[in-house]
Parts: C-alpha cells; sequence; structure tokens
C-alpha cells in the first residue's frame, strides 16, 4: 500500500485540467514522467517536464474553454483509472501510474467506448 492518497492526487490532476492551470498540473508529474495518448488513431509518446509542457498547454486550453467533467473514477491493481468528458460529451479514459515519490510516473489516455468513433482532445 502506498503512502500518498493516488486518488486525491487524480482529483487535484482534474482540477488543474479544469482551471487551465499548466503548472500546477505539471507538478503532479514526476520529472521522467510519460504520457501516451493513442487518441485519433494515433500513438504518441511524451516524456519528460519539457514534452509534458508542449503536450498539455493547447490541451488545456481546450479542456478549460470547452468544460470538462468527471465521469467515473476508480481505483485499479495498479494505480487509478479515470473516465473523463470535454464538452459533456466527448468522453476520454485514463490510467494514471504513480511513482514510490507520489507523483503520476504515466498517463495513458484513450477514446472511451462511448466516443471511440470521435477521438478525443486529450
Amino acid at each position: 500500500m502506498s503512502d500518498f492518497d493516488q486518488m486525491g492526487i487524480v482529483v487535484d490532476w482534474l482540477d488543474a485540467c479544469r482551471k487551465g492551470d499548466l503548472a500546477t498540473l505539471l507538478d503532479l508529474y514526476a520529472d521522467d514522467a510519460e504520457v501516451k495518448c493513442t487518441c485519433n488513431g494515433t500513438h504518441f509518446s511524451y516524456c519528460g517536464r519539457r514534452e509534458l509542457e508542449t503536450y498539455w498547454r493547447p490541451r488545456l486550453s481546450a479542456f478549460s474553454s470547452a468544460g470538462f467533467g468527471l465521469e467515473e473514477i476508480n481505483p485499479a491493481a495498479d494505480g487509478i483509472d479515470l473516465e473523463y468528458s470535454v464538452a459533456g460529451s466527448l468522453r476520454i479514459h485514463a490510467s494514471f501510474r504513480f511513482s514510490a515519490e507520489g507523483k503520476i510516473h504515466s498517463t495513458v489516455c484513450e477514446p472511451a467506448r462511448q466516443n471511440a468513433h470521435d477521438g478525443c482532445v486529450c
């Protein structure tokens, strides 16, 4: 069992996305963190703070202006699984894994089953 609240970290992640707060969002990630995005039929991987900033900066603007909602959040065997919506309809599934220090080590996002044909903006 970890010494930190994984669910709480993901809720903080969600709050940072809703507010468009890039600095807070990046601080939730480990220095060597990775984001893998399999949305829109493509496979992209972003590693380290600089690449995460490049990935998140335009997306946060879209999230905060379109509306960003929590659909489901559940503990997983090795982290937290989150389903969120953008603009009230586009649903995205994200899996979070954590470092021993309580930072997000990896995030994998993909279209959720409800709107998989629409791709995603994650």
